[in-house]
């Protein structure tokens, strides 16, 4: 066991943009490392259980690498009638998701898990915030627009909601606002005082 008076060292295991802007917002010191796993989904795995899967192996695998560290791991899948949506890679895939989606509720599982390596036996938190998202039945026009101006080609949804994308928005449904950009930070904050880390200080 890692002494409690031993510091802080706290690991997010994300290759994102997103996600680290985000947990720079409760501005504790933090790292960045990068976990090297394949993401696949495994046969009849359902979405959900995708999205934690993921979470705790890109914790672990992280935490395999720097033993007695706190881990933050994160995955997002979306999802619409059942089916998976990936990050489309490209303009053509990202207008054919867009106009998939359109008029029609899309659910996005973010999947969060914080793993304390700084027990005996590493204590994991896990949970998945979901995320109903419905899109505006825009014209392909104002789509295509979008997607020139803003090019959210690594994003599942293919719309970036903390910029422009928001206006493509006609409704979001969750418990956490922060889940759908990747982190969700009211559940991460929660979990992260169960492990005696303190926010603010007199």
């Amino acid at each position: 066991m890692i002494p409690t008076s031993a510091p802080l060292r706290l690991i997010l295991a994300s290759s994102s943009t997103y996600r680290k802007e985000l947990l720079e917002r409760l501005r504790l010191p933090f790292e960045v490392a990068v976990p090297d796993l394949d993401e696949s989904p495994l046969p009849g795995e359902s979405p959900s259980a995708t999205a934690l899967r993921l979470a705790q192996a890109k914790a672990q695998a992280v935490l395999d690498r720097h033993p007695g560290s706190l881990v933050i791991g994160s995955d997002q899948v979306a999802t619409l009638d059942g089916a998976q949506i990936g990050k489309p890679g490209n303009h053509a895939n990202a207008l054919l998701q867009l106009q998939t989606m359109r008029g029609r509720q899309t659910v996005f599982h973010t999947a969060l898990c914080l793993l304390d390596g700084r027990q005996a036996v590493p204590v994991a938190q896990v949970e998945d915030v979901q995320t109903l998202v419905t899109v505006r039945d825009l014209p392909d026009a104002e789509l295509d627009a979008y997607l020139r101006i803003e090019q959210p080609y690594d994003c599942a949804g293919s719309a970036k909601n903390e910029g422009l994308g928001i206006a493509l928005l006609e409704r979001i449904a969750t418990t956490d606002p922060t889940a759908l950009t990747g982190l969700p930070l009211i559940a991460l904050t929660g979990m992260l005082r169960k492990a005696g880390v303190a926010f603010f200080t007199l």
